[in-house]
Parts: structure tokens; C-alpha cells; sequence
């Protein structure tokens, strides 16, 4: 008897390692030390010493259960982009700039190419977010999870100066909210999607007229990474006053949690387009509006708050770092909320 014979393919979990490398070779930054492989990753804080007060910021997430499309369609190289997003987007609208990332994968079986390809998606997200993915876990787990099914989740450290840190506290009315637009339904309510569309290969696979894709490519389309846009506002000179992260609980939950006490958002639902996915969700679903804007993104990634005389400089910042912005509203005095017109 060995470990093999009790499920646990060492042999492959080197393998794994191997094949990942070229991918992780890519999201190196001058501040990493030493390779893949020790026992831990080690970053230089030495970059950061410029800062009057450097503070750490860190966020961990998973990708819920938009990973059984991923099954269904045995598509896995986007997937480890969406474990990124919602980790780095989450460090980026506290003011931070995302530094590293490390991912967990466990899976019923390790399969190498399978591993290799996941972490691709990881180090894709950490290219487009800037930070380096220096190091991670693939835990074989037989006899717990059936061999062709594996779970991912990402933890992210960043850092900006104390100062400069996006807290909302000097909120007042009159100041404009800016929402960029995001790439689909993200990685939130996904139990919800599966509720709505039967999840066979076959529904996934079936080319939507009013998606311009399959159902299965809509739904699968990567989180958008907002690191670049928000980095693109501050180097600007926009201070960004407050910032949400539109993800679990929509617009109900997320934008009251940029809010401090006496202020109260008003976003305009027409301010901007809804992508086709939303509406086709909430007409096969019978889901009511309300439900939709307290689960889902509705086309807006991130929303943030900057005084009126930035907006013009804010849109110009957002555009250039690729992204599109919409002005979707306005901050008023009253009770600490959101309300949707």
C-alpha cells in the first residue's frame, strides 16, 4: 500500500507544478523573491517605503458555484480570472494597489493539463491586475469531492498609503456616482442561474439570438478586473471619495456599505444599458426586479463617488484604462441607503 493506491497522486501534483510555471513566470514583479516551489512567497516591502504610512489590505473569495458551468462545459482556463477579480477588485476600491495573490485548488483528482490550465486563468487575472502569483496550494482530495470536480479560491495583499485610503467619510450631496461597466453576471448569484436555466451541456451549448453568443459563453465571460481603471483615476490626481464593489447582495447591499451615516445614493436604473443577460435571466426566471438588483451586478462592476467638478477627468481616466464609465447618479442627504429611479 502507498499513498497512490489511496488516491493521492504525488507524482502528479509535481507534474501540476511543472506545467504551471510558464504561466506564473508571467505575473512576476521585480519585488518577488525566489521561485515557485518553497515553502512560502516572498515579496520586498522595499518599494513601499516612499509611503508616509503604508497599510497592508488584503481580501480572499472563491468562485461560488459558477464553477459547475466550468464542469459542464470542461472549460477551465477563465475561471481562475474570476477568482482574481474577486479578490483584487475588493483590495482596489479600499484605494489599494494589489501586490500578490496566492490561490488554493482542491480538487478529487489531480489532473496536471486540468490544474495547469485553472492556473492559467489565475495568472491571467494577476496579469491584468498587476500583482504576481506567488504561490498557491492543489490539495488532492479522494473520497471527499468526485475526481473530476474541483473547488478554487485566492487571497490577495495589497497596500496604499493611510492617507490615501477610500473611506467615504467626506461624502457630501451633490457628489456624482460613476458606475464602469461590467462584463456579464461576474461570479455572483450563480445558484440562482442554475435555478433558471436547466444546466445540461446541451442548454449551454445552445447559440442565444439576443446574447450573440451560447448561453454557456455568456455566463461564463471572466469578472471584469477594475485595478488599472481605478489606478488610472488616482494617477489623474481624482481623489475617489467612495468606491463599491458591485458584488453578492447587488445594489442594496453594496452601495450602502460605501456610505457613511447621513448619506443617502440615488442611481438612475436608465443612466446607462443593461447587458441582454439580466433581462433574459429575469424573464425565464420570473425573478422581480427587486430580486435582480439585490443579487446582481445589472451591467455596473464597480460604482465610486467623486466630486462634481471631477467627473469630466474621472470618465477620461476610466476610458483610458479601457474600461466604460456611465454617470449614474448623485449622493443626497438623508438616510444611509441606496435608492433606485
Amino acid at each position: 500500500m502507498d499513498y497512490k493506491n489511496s488516491g493521492v497522486d504525488i507524482e502528479a501534483g509535481y507534474r501540476s507544478v511543472e506545467l504551471m510555471k510558464q504561466y506564473v513566470k508571467r505575473t512576476m514583479r521585480p519585488e518577488v523573491l525566489g521561485g515557485l516551489g518553497g515553502f512560502s512567497g516572498a515579496f520586498s516591502m522595499k518599494g513601499i517605503k516612499s509611503m508616509e504610512n503604508p497599510v497592508l489590505l488584503s481580501g480572499t473569495d472563491g468562485v461560488g458555484t459558477k464553477i459547475k458551468l466550468a464542469f459542464l462545459l470542461d472549460k477551465h482556463d477563465t475561471i481562475g480570472i474570476d477568482c482574481v477579480a474577486m479578490c483584487v477588485n475588493d483590495v482596489a476600491c479600499a484605494g489599494g494597489e494589489p501586490l500578490f495573490f496566492l490561490d488554493y485548488i482542491a480538487c478529487g483528482k489531480n489532473y496536471p493539463e486540468k490544474i495547469a490550465t485553472i492556473v492559467s486563468g489565475v495568472a491571467e487575472g494577476c496579469r491584468q491586475a498587476g500583482c504576481a502569483l506567488i504561490g498557491g496550494e492543489t490539495a488532492e482530495h479522494p473520497g471527499l469531492m468526485p475526481e473530476d470536480e474541483y473547488d478554487l479560491a485566492g487571497f490577495a495583499v495589497g497596500v496604499v498609503d493611510e492617507k490615501d485610503i477610500i473611506t467615504g467619510a467626506d461624502l457630501k450631496a451633490g457628489d456624482v456616482l460613476i458606475g464602469m461597466a461590467s462584463s456579464g453576471v461576474h461570479s455572483n448569484g450563480f445558484s440562482l442561474v442554475r435555478k433558471i436555466f436547466r444546466m445540461t451541456e446541451q442548454t449551454l451549448r445552445t447559440h442565444i439570438n439576443e446574447l450573440g453568443s451560447t448561453l454557456g459563453e455568456a455566463l461564463l465571460v471572466p469578472t471584469r478586473i477594475y485595478v488599472k481603471a481605478l489606478r488610472s483615476i488616482r494617477e489623474a490626481g481624482v481623489r475617489v471619495k467612495a468606491c463599491s464593489h458591485i458584488t453578492g447582495g447587488g445594489f442594496y447591499e453594496n452601495i450602502p456599505r460605501m456610505l457613511p451615516e447621513g448619506k443617502h445614493a440615488v442611481i438612475e436604473k436608465n443612466s446607462y444599458p443593461i447587458p441582454a443577460i439580466f433581462p433574459m435571466m429575469a424573464r425565464e426566471g420570473q425573478v422581480e426586479e427587486q430580486v435582480m438588483y439585490n443579487t446582481y451586478n445589472m451591467g455596473l462592476g464597480m460604482v465610486l463617488a467623486v466630486d462634481e467638478a471631477d467627473v469630466d477627468r474621472t470618465l477620461e481616466a476610466i476610458r483610458a484604462a479601457g474600461d466604460i464609465p456611465y454617470v449614474v447618479g448623485k449622493i443626497t442627504d438623508g438616510e444611509k441607503g441606496v435608492t433606485l429611479c
